[in-house]
């Protein structure tokens, strides 16, 4: 409704009247919306106002702005809440989870299609036709965009989630997001969810437009990102597992925290360490005493933070905690002669532990093996030709030097004198030689002629997974990308790229991270490039990352 622009026809200042009124009718339309939530959304002495507008399609459209952002709009009577608002009520309507590539789709005014909404473990939230619902984005709840349902949830399921899942109304970015402050989602954490003990599962999703489909295997992270923060209900649906071998999760969680903290003051920690900040403790040491098989997830416990963990831990005076700077807690002395440490017996790992059985949902991540090529370019095919290479043939750089070396010895182009230098044909001098060079330049090394030749080739890549047959890429080999960016609230954040090329799903990348950092992430498009995504987290998260990639994954 607003992917143009609209015509504003008045702009006033809301009555006392219609204040209190407005404030009823948010409380009769949103339900869920508290008496003290509503009188948040609808201030009693803050500015609010009242925009009458017309979209580009004609529609009457009334705006309620507040704080310079507007926060409702009502159309042919009914009231609709704008991201704005769903931001600081992510749970005010059914959400349902579509992919960070859509987003460019719904904001141009497309409609959601079912193939592109992203079932998770739990199920679809139960709607009916013609509800108002929340779509957000995998790896964030901030909603991004409100639509109208276009059939039940039994309905959806019953067609196999195909065809208009919701008639899309108002999308971030849109004009009327930009009649606000143009500010950009939160990172809201996705509902945590408890595991299913079903077997590995495979979905494939198909997404409108430009993307056509989608196939996500394996473990349920390949579906969805979880965050630890979150909320541990279910809905229904889901099997419950409060309770596994005969112990509460809970208290199985206290105990695996106890025993990743021990563990890693035992044989991580040293004095040489201190003073140890609290998060590098948990992201760097405990994080890695954790069991195979095992996710150490401290909201899962008794404690729910670290902090209030480590508040016992000194209590017992097992260490010694300050904050050394305003808000930031150190660890700054640790008794290694306590008791508790002295008789910790580190476990052994367990066979199961090492070895990924037949059955298991984890399966290992396996590096692909990568070469790097070189294409024969048109001013070349003549060097190549005699050795049975056309243009546009990958080689690698052995064989272009076996090739050159052959070429020159067979053309007798070896300098008699001194065997180090290569006489330059025609042909060699057309491939390497810059103009100002021709007729100048007769000879050159061996190391600086193959250098030159290889210089003056394409670039490519053959990226080989377990398994699969070899893929041939033209360009540069692009590394995976870690970089520390600064938002204009001047928080920090950590921008990971590439991951893709290496066989990194970035969505399963965003879940580990969020364990092992306990910090939110967003997983979004990567600007620039074409159907790749890019992983954000809170704060400075470049040793964390670089060492989650180095043992689980790259080198794993």
């Amino acid at each position: 409704m607003f992917a143009k622009a609209f015509r504003v026809k008045s702009n006033t200042a809301i009555k006392g009247s219609d204040r209190r009124k407005l404030r009823a009718d948010v409380t009769a339309a949103f339900p869920t919306l508290g008496t003290d939530q509503a009188s948040e959304l609808i201030p009693g002495k803050e500015e609010l106002n009242v925009v009458k507008l017309y979209a580009h399609k004609g529609d009457a459209v009334t705006v309620y702005m507040s704080g310079g952002n507007p926060i409702l709009f009502e159309l042919e009577k009914n009231l609709y809440p704008t991201v704005y608002t769903l931001w600081s009520y992510p749970d005010l309507l059914p959400a349902f989870t579509t992919w960070p590539l859509v987003l460019d789709k719904l904001v141009g005014g497309a409609d959601l299609m079912l193939p592109g909404v992203v079932v998770p473990p739990t199920g679809l939230p139960e709607v009916q036709q013609g509800d108002l619902c929340a779509i957000a984005l995998v790896g964030n709840r901030a909603p991004v965009a409100i639509g109208v349902a276009a059939m039940s949830t039994a309905q959806m399921l019953a067609s196999g989630l195909k065809g208009k899942g919701f008639s899309v109304l108002h999308t971030y970015q849109d004009h009327l997001w930009k009649s606000g402050d143009k500010s950009s989602p939160p990172a809201i954490a996705p509902l945590a969810v408890n595991p299913t003990d079903s077997n590995e599962e495979k979905v494939d999703l198909s997404l409108q437009g430009n993307l056509s489909c989608l196939t996500l295997e394996g473990e349920e992270e390949n579906r969805k990102v979880h965050h630890p923060e979150a909320s541990e209900d279910t809905s229904s649906g889901a099997q419950s597992q409060d309770c596994v071998d005969g112990k509460p999760l809970q208290e199985q969680m206290d105990e695996l925290l106890h025993q990743c903290f021990l563990h890693a003051l035992k044989s991580r920690v040293k004095k040489a360490d201190l003073p140890l900040l609290t998060s590098t403790l948990l992201g760097s040491h405990m994080f890695s005493c954790c069991p195979k098989g095992q996710q150490l997830d401290i909201k899962k416990s008794s404690y729910k933070k670290l902090s209030k963990f480590l508040q016992h831990m000194q209590q017992e005076q097992i260490v010694q905690i300050k904050e050394l700077s305003k808000g930031v807690e150190s660890i700054v002395a640790v008794d290694w002669r306590h008791p508790r440490i002295t008789s910790f017996v580190i476990p052994e790992p367990s066979l199961t532990s090492q070895t990924v059985q037949e059955g298991s949902r984890e399966q290992p991540y396996h590096p692909p093996d990568i070469k790097s090529l070189y294409c024969v370019p048109a001013n070349m095919t003549q060097l190549f030709q005699e050795s049975g290479h056309k243009k546009g043939n990958a080689l690698e750089g052995s064989e272009v030097r076996r090739i050159i070396i052959d070429y020159a010895k067979k053309n007798n182009l070896v300098d008699a004198d001194n065997r180090n230098l290569v006489k330059l044909d025609p042909i060699l001098c057309d491939c390497i030689l810059e103009k100002n060079e021709q007729h100048v330049v007769m000879k050159l090394p061996w190391d600086c002629l193959l250098t030159r030749c290889l210089q003056n080739m394409q670039p490519a890549y053959q990226v080989t997974f377990p398994g699969q047959e070899p893929i041939l890429k033209k360009g540069k080999l692009c590394p995976i990308d870690i970089t520390l960016a600064q938002k204009a609230c001047n928080k920090k954040v950590t921008v990971v790229r590439n991951l893709e090329t290496y066989g990194l799903d970035p969505c399963s990348v965003a879940a580990a991270l969020q364990l092992r950092c306990q910090a939110s992430t967003i997983v979004s498009p990567a600007p620039g490039a074409k159907d790749s995504l890019q992983v954000q987290i809170q704060g400075n998260q470049i040793h964390h990352l670089g060492q989650l990639l180095l043992e689980n994954w790259v080198w794993g």
